[in-house]
């Protein structure tokens, strides 16, 4: 019996699809042809919304007067569409089953739009092959990092109590809301598999195939993150050598075993010889090794693996001025270009330290063309706020792809696929603070086109949010959520140098609280300067990887771009950038600047009351209250900082402590 559309349980927000986004669909004679599993999803979705506003739906019939032909004319996996309107229908075809989904929810975010006038046909394609979100998720709660790591929405989704939850209505909700905003896989657990997360691949592989089944009538594919040690810690062997043929043939049926129990399974993701994680390295082995291996026993399957390129020195010695942290990714991985089987895919951050509110794009990215690339961005704000400040990160990520390496190409042309790491849990608004509920469907939408403007992203997301929002609604919630990235950027830290966060959890200011750790996050100021030199003339080199012209453009401090200053230079503190102010006075400016912005919004949000649902509000209110809380403390701390640092007094004599 086929599957209802999923209900929302009681007291969750719908998010992006809540049922007035289907009024304009569900008031029109609506024809579905086609047959499969994803048409059925098609044709319940549509039905649905069909009887809760009084039109109508006809499935193969004959053609009638209709307001809309949802079409598939073939079966050959694509998952592009066409839409056009003329002589009063609207029609949608797709020769591949997701297609059609697609372009189903195409039709509910045009709304009114898609039914009138006249439109030529138009074909919309997916820019990427996979637009996957990593879920941090812990099957057994961490004692340090908790149900979900790095996670800032509540617990889990898939796991609680050690196990996969039993009710799985939920995670079909959410298939459903990736599916209208273009995603099209999960990682399930976190890449940091620990021992109970790393038996989901053999003996507890039923409980995965629980949460597939509930994700697949959305086009949704699961994939799993494993343990490179996997064959020691569940198989009994005393190595896990790449090359070794008992490793292999272990991993063959390991892999056999989990086909038969989801036969559409997507792949696996591997963090290796990261932040302690095992990796080839302990057998004189490199990446390739590691990652050819998991790709021959996925590879009669039509499955990939996912090779995270986050692999530097997490034991870095701070008086070591010459190793640095932002050239490992590059280091470890440009040698092996080309040695990579076709389906295996290197999944690379896009910065090259970690998801800082403002770093270069990785030089990585660009630089190995016989390879597959997946950028990975991070949707869940740990070092963006934490889902309690307001940072709608879409204008950042649309500035790393649609920057150019090579000069020519920009990085979402050069990515086989998308990855970013979710910020959903088991919230009733899903991502802790509602208006994160932006960044989750932002990257959905970036994936698909990464050339869409954001700003039009943005929009989207408020009108299918709050549909029958009035005029004050819409440009309220724009104008509090258009500039929030640099606003936080501003009260944060300056000038692209990163961090200054607080050790362990990230939330708040410790300007010095990595200064001095082997982690390899460092500022380097002193009495007369701040900023890491990672020029090749005089510094750690860094710059040298970038092709030109970016190689010259970052390598001296003159024609670096001010917000990526600190990143690559280490300058006196009366260095004058383009605005025409001084690195010290920018510090100041900026940090009394994002405070006040972050006032403004406060003072928007509440005048919004009334507009939005009580506990949306309230909640949203309440966060507020902390974003303003910590602002004036990283702008207090920070100013306070570089005013004892530098003995710069600010020129516009406001309250320095």
């Amino acid at each position: 019996m086929p599957l209802p559309v999923p209900v929302l349980p009681e007291g969750v927000d719908p998010a992006w699809l809540p049922p007035g986004a289907f009024r304009p669909l569900g008031s029109r004679g609506i024809l579905i042809r086609g047959s499969g599993p994803l048409v059925d999803t098609v044709h319940r979705e549509v039905a649905q919304a069909c009887a809760r506003f009084g039109g109508s739906v006809e499935r193969d019939a004959s053609p009638e007067p209709c307001d809309l032909v949802l079409e598939l004319t073939g079966e050959d996996g694509s998952e592009a569409f066409a839409f056009e309107r003329g002589d009063g229908c609207t029609r949608v075809t797709a020769s591949g089953q997701r297609g059609l989904l697609y372009g189903l929810f195409h039709v509910v975010r045009l709304g009114e739009d898609a039914f009138r006038g006249e439109r030529p046909r138009q074909r919309y394609r997916p820019a990427a092959g996979l637009r996957m979100l990593d879920h941090w998720d812990n099957v057994a709660v961490h004692p340090v990092m908790g149900q979900v790591e790095r996670g800032y929405s509540g617990g889990s989704l898939f796991w609680r109590d050690g196990r996969a939850r039993g009710d799985v209505e939920r995670v079909r909700v959410y298939g459903r809301l990736l599916a209208a905003c273009g995603i099209n896989a999960v990682a399930v657990n976190n890449v940091n598999v620990h021992e109970t997360e790393a038996r989901l691949l053999t003996e507890r592989i039923g409980e995965v195939a629980r949460i597939a089944d509930a994700l697949r009538p959305y086009g949704i594919s699961t994939h799993l993150s494993v343990t490179f040690a996997a064959p020691i810690v569940l198989g009994g062997l005393d190595t896990a050598d790449p090359l070794d043929a008992r490793v292999r043939r272990w991993w063959e049926r390991a892999t056999a075993d989990v086909y038969a129990a989801i036969p559409d399974f997507g792949g696996y993701v591997v963090k290796a010889d990261s932040e302690g994680r095992p990796g080839p390295f302990a057998y004189g082995r490199s990446h390739a090794d590691g990652a050819n291996m998991l790709a021959a026993a996925l590879a009669p399957y039509g499955g990939t693996v996912r090779w995270r390129a986050f692999v530097y020195d997490h034991r870095q010695d701070w008086r070591d001025r010459s190793t640095d942290r932002a050239r490992a990714a590059y280091g470890h991985f440009r040698p092996l270009d080309g040695e990579f089987a076709e389906n295996a895919v290197l999944q690379v951050k896009h910065g090259p330290m970690d998801f800082q509110v403002r770093e270069p794009v990785s030089p990585l990215i660009g630089a190995m063309p016989d390879t597959r690339l997946a950028v990975e961005l991070q949707v869940t704000q740990e070092y963006t706020g934490q889902q309690r400040h307001v940072c709608w990160l879409g204008p950042m990520w649309s500035e790393v792809l649609r920057f150019r390496p090579d000069g020519t190409h920009r990085v979402g042309e050069l990515a086989d696929g998308l990855v970013a790491v979710s910020n959903a849990g088991d919230d009733p608004f899903w991502t802790g603070h509602p208006l994160a509920q932006a960044n989750l469907y932002t990257v959905g939408r970036l994936a698909w086109d990464p050339g869409a403007d954001p700003g039009t992203v943005l929009d989207e997301w408020i009108r299918l949010t709050f549909p029958d929002a009035p005029e004050r609604l819409v440009g309220g919630l724009h104008a509090v959520l258009d500039g929030s990235w640099r606003t936080y950027e501003k009260y944060t830290a300056p000038l692209g140098v990163g961090f200054m966060v607080q050790p362990g959890h990230h939330y708040g200011p410790s300007v010095d609280g990595y200064e001095y750790s082997p982690w390899g996050t460092y500022h380097f100021a002193d009495r007369d300067g701040v900023g890491v030199d990672r020029s090749a003339a005089t510094g750690t080199g860094y710059a040298a990887q970038y092709a030109k012209p970016w190689a010259e453009v970052y390598e001296s401090s003159s024609s670096c771009p001010d917000e990526l200053l600190l990143f690559f230079h280490h300058v006196p503190y009366g260095h004058g950038l383009r605005s025409g102010k001084t690195v010290i006075q920018h510090i100041y400016d900026t940090h009394f600047e994002g405070v006040e912005e972050v006032e403004t919004a406060r003072e928007v949000w509440a005048s919004l009351n009334g507009l939005v649902d009580p506990a949306r509000h309230a909640r949203v209110a309440e966060r507020f209250e902390e974003q303003l809380r910590s602002a004036r403390e990283w702008r207090d701390q920070i100013n306070s900082y570089f005013l004892r640092k530098s003995g710069v007094p600010d020129a516009q004599g406001r309250v320095i402590y």
